[in-house]
């Protein structure tokens, strides 16, 4: 069976129907077929060649605050009565990474070839999920792209808004041990030493602190590097085993749970996610039962996607969500209360979206106390340590009259 021809990026120049010079970017499988596409759109080329790679580095990395981006940029357009194929060329010309411009021109060649928008999105699953592609192909299908595109933009702009909070509730606290775990090693290794050289003559024996950070201080020096080797695999070893290995992930996440201010955060994100996926899929009209799929594998706790399936299993026999979700005793009683409510009123993606409101600015009031909380407890940890060191230094030059 013959290999697929990959597409790659073509520049080309030109004139269009009218004589007038163009230029620009176009990815194709070769020159020929490039020509004929531009044919297509009423550009004559006289010159295609692949688009050289920049000298030093490659593309960026494609984040998902980019595809947030591109489709909040995307539903704007078509709002404003842009048609799809020209949104997307405008969007692409707008964007600063190339990676990003690369991928829109990709999905406007599809779309431009008669792909449907979603089925075009579902061939780049590194950057488009299930839940976002499902979301478009509704939309496509209800005759409703730009309303679906909006509410798409805004369940991803909140849901990387919520990511980046507990990724700085969770950065703070690693980075003050880093710190402090850098500026021990350095003076283990670097200035104890010194203050050893001179303990050397005193000829009396020194205080049982202080031989014992020297000993921790002649350790550092001889074995420091596979300290730090060991370290390293064994944190990237432990992240590997995780990615692996269900029972760890769900070890861990349960362990996460109960962390003191952060498994807080941890269960008010969770929260959120929830009342947020079940809104936007709910309002675009997906099944619940496909809804609350989308929303198990969106939770990002193993512990909270087991029970959020377990709560659709028990909906597709008949019970209410919000009875469901009660019987699970995994979420707070309150994004229970407010499910009921928008059940019986028949308003459950308002509701839920009420709810989703209401626990990410929980988690925004919870990293922020942390952050509080944080700063004198950054004081009082290099306080110690550092101050431990200096005192075991020291101790020897107090008691020097008693050797003198």
């Amino acid at each position: 069976m013959a290999k697929a021809a990959t597409a790659v990026a073509y520049i080309y120049k030109g004139v269009d129907t009218k004589g007038n010079k163009v230029d620009g970017e176009i990815t194709g499988t070769n020159p020929a077929l490039i020509k004929a596409q531009l044919r297509r759109q009423g550009i004559i080329a006289n010159r295609v060649q692949k688009k050289p790679k920049p000298l030093f580095g490659g593309k960026k990395k494609i984040k998902p605050g980019d595809i947030a981006l591109f489709t909040r940029q995307l539903a704007t357009m078509m709002k404003a009565g842009v048609p799809l194929v020209q949104s997307f060329e405008i969007v692409a010309d707008g964007s600063d990474n190339p990676g990003v411009k690369e991928l829109i021109l990709k999905i406007r060649d599809e779309v431009a070839s008669g792909t449907s928008f979603a089925d075009s999105l579902r061939k780049h699953p590194l950057y488009f999920d299930e839940l976002f592609c499902n979301l478009v192909s509704s939309g496509e299908q209800s005759g409703a792209l730009e309303t679906m595109l909006d509410r798409i933009a805004t369940y991803k702009e909140k849901t990387e808004s919520l990511k980046k909070k507990i990724k700085k509730a969770m950065t703070y606290p690693i980075m003050v041990i880093l710190v402090a775990v850098l500026v021990t090693a350095v003076l283990l290794i670097k200035v104890v030493p010194q203050f050893a050289a001179t303990f050397a003559g005193f000829g009396a024996d020194l205080p049982a602190f202080t031989l014992f950070v020297l000993g921790i201080s002649e350790w550092m020096q001889e074995y420091w590097l596979m300290l730090f080797i060991g370290l390293t695999v064994g944190i990237g070893g432990s992240l590997e085993i995780k990615k692996r290995n269900k029972k760890v992930r769900e070890a861990l996440d349960k362990i996460a749970l109960k962390l003191p201010v952060l498994g807080t955060i941890t269960y008010n994100s969770i929260a959120a996610r929830f009342a947020r996926t079940l809104a936007t899929t709910f309002a675009a009209g997906v099944p619940l039962i496909d809804a609350l799929k989308s929303v198990a594998g969106a939770t990002g706790n193993v512990v909270y996607e087991e029970a959020t399936l377990k709560i659709r299993d028990s909906v597709a026999t008949g019970i209410q969500l919000n009875t469901a979700m009660a019987h699970s005793h995994v979420y707070p009683n309150m994004l229970v209360q407010m499910t009921a409510i928008g059940e019986e009123s028949g308003a459950l993606d308002e509701m839920l979206g009420k709810a989703a409101d209401f626990y990410e600015e929980a988690v925004d009031n919870l990293v922020e106390n942390l952050t509080t909380m944080m700063e004198p407890l950054i004081i009082s940890v290099l306080g110690v340590l550092v101050g431990g060191l200096l005192v075991a230094m020291y101790l020897p030059i107090f008691n020097l009259g008693n050797v003198i």
